[in-house]
C-alpha cells in the first residue's frame, strides 16, 4: 500500500475531532467589494485567524495528539521557514514535549521570534529549506530526538480537517484554490474533496519563483528547483514524495504566478476583504486572477484559502506602497 492510499477520509474525520478539541472553526466569508474586483462570487476561507496565524497550526495539533512514546520521551526536531516552525512549536507546547526548530536564513525575523515565543529552541542553518532540512536530520540523529517532517502523515491529515470545515461550511463550491509549498494543504483538499464535493476542482497556486510543487506535479516524479521566491511560505525547493501521490490523478490543475501577482493579491485582500495575508496566504487568490484573466476559472462560486497572516515588514511595506499608489491613481482619476 502507497502512503497517499493509507490516508483516507475515515483518518480526517478522527483528526478533525481532535483538532476541535483544540482549535476554532474558522470562518469562511464572502466580501462583496473583492466580487465587485474580480466579477466573480467569492468567499474566502480564514484560516490565518489560528492560533499562530497559519492554517499549519492544525498539523501541529494533530500531531502532539498522536506522538509516540519515543518522542514524547526524546523530544521533536524540524525543519521550516515559519509556519509549520510555529506549529510544532505550539503543538509541543500542548504535549509538554522539547521541540528544536531548524529555519534557513531566509526566514523572517518575525517567523523566527514567534516560534521562540511559544517556547522551541530556533537553530538558523543554511540558505535554503534543504539545506535546513539537512541540518534538522543531522541534529536529530545526535541528539536522540526525533526528525518530524514537514509532510509527516499526522501533519497532512491536521492540514486536512481545514477543508473538511471548508466542505460542511460550503457544499456547493465550483473550486478551491490552493497555495503550494510543501502541497500538505492541497493534499488535503483533495482527500476531503474526493468524499464530500466530487464535482469541486482543486486548483493548486505556487510562485513561478519556487516551482519545484509544480514540476514534480507535473512530469510525475520527485523534482527540485531553486526557490527565489520572495513568498517564505512557498520557498520549497524540493517535491515532497506524500503529498504528490496524493495530489497525483486528484489535483485538478496546478497555476503559476508570479511575486509581483502575489503582491496584488495581498493587497486586494487588504483593501477589499479586511485581511492581512502573507505572501503564501494571497498566493491562492493570485492563482484566481490568472485563471480569471486567461478565462480559465470555472463558472459558480470559488473559495479562496487564506492560509496565513504573518507578513514580515518588508511584505506589509509592499502593501502599504500599492496601496498608497492605487489611492494615488484614483485621485488623479476623479
Amino acid at each position: 500500500m502507497t502512503a497517499s492510499a493509507a490516508l483516507t477520509f475515515a483518518d480526517v474525520r478522527r483528526a478533525a475531532a481532535l483538532v476541535r478539541a483544540q482549535l476554532p472553526v474558522t470562518p469562511v466569508q464572502g466580501h462583496p467589494l473583492l466580487d465587485l474586483a474580480l466579477g466573480v462570487e467569492v468567499v474566502v476561507k480564514h484560516e490565518h485567524v489560528l492560533p499562530t496565524g497559519s492554517f499549519k497550526v492544525r498539523g501541529g495539533v494533530h500531531l502532539a495528539a498522536n506522538l509516540t512514546a519515543a518522542e514524547r520521551a526524546h523530544g521533536v526536531v524540524t525543519c521550516s521557514t515559519g509556519n509549520h516552525a510555529q506549529s510544532v512549536a505550539y503543538g509541543a507546547g500542548l504535549a509538554g514535549v522539547p521541540a528544536t526548530i531548524v529555519m534557513p536564513s531566509i526566514a523572517p525575523q518575525v517567523k523566527r521570534d514567534a516560534v521562540a515565543a511559544l517556547g522551541a529552541e530556533v537553530v538558523v542553518a543554511g540558505d535554503t529549506l534543504g539545506e535546513a532540512s539537512a541540518a534538522a536530520r543531522a541534529l536529530a540523529a545526535e541528539s536522540g530526538a526525533s526528525f518530524i517532517c514537514p509532510t509527516d502523515p499526522r501533519i497532512v491529515l491536521g492540514h486536512a480537517t481545514g477543508y473538511l470545515e471548508l466542505f460542511e461550511q460550503q457544499p456547493e463550491l465550483a473550486a478551491v484554490y490552493v497555495p503550494i509549498g510543501s502541497g500538505t494543504g492541497a493534499a488535503g483538499a483533495c482527500l476531503v474533496r474526493d468524499a464530500l464535493a466530487p464535482g469541486c476542482r482543486v486548483v493548486g497556486v505556487q510562485s513561478a519563483a519556487a516551482p519545484a510543487g509544480w514540476r514534480s506535479w507535473r512530469h510525475g516524479r520527485i523534482e527540485t528547483a531553486p526557490a527565489r521566491t520572495r513568498a517564505s511560505g512557498l520557498a520549497t525547493t524540493t517535491g515532497y514524495p506524500l503529498p504528490q501521490q496524493v495530489l497525483a490523478g486528484r489535483l485538478d490543475d496546478f497555476v503559476l504566478v508570479t511575486d509581483d501577482a502575489i503582491d496584488e493579491a495581498a493587497r486586494l485582500l487588504a483593501t477589499r476583504a479586511h485581511t492581512l495575508a502573507e505572501g503564501a496566504g494571497a498566493a491562492a487568490l493570485a492563482g484566481l486572477r490568472a485563471d480569471l484573466a486567461a478565462h480559465r476559472a470555472p463558472a459558480g462560486r470559488v473559495a479562496v484559502m487564506c492560509t496565513g497572516a504573518n507578513a514580515s515588514p518588508e511584505e506589509i511595506a509592499r502593501l502599504a506602497a500599492g496601496a498608497a499608489v492605487e489611492a494615488a491613481v484614483a485621485v488623479s482619476a476623479a
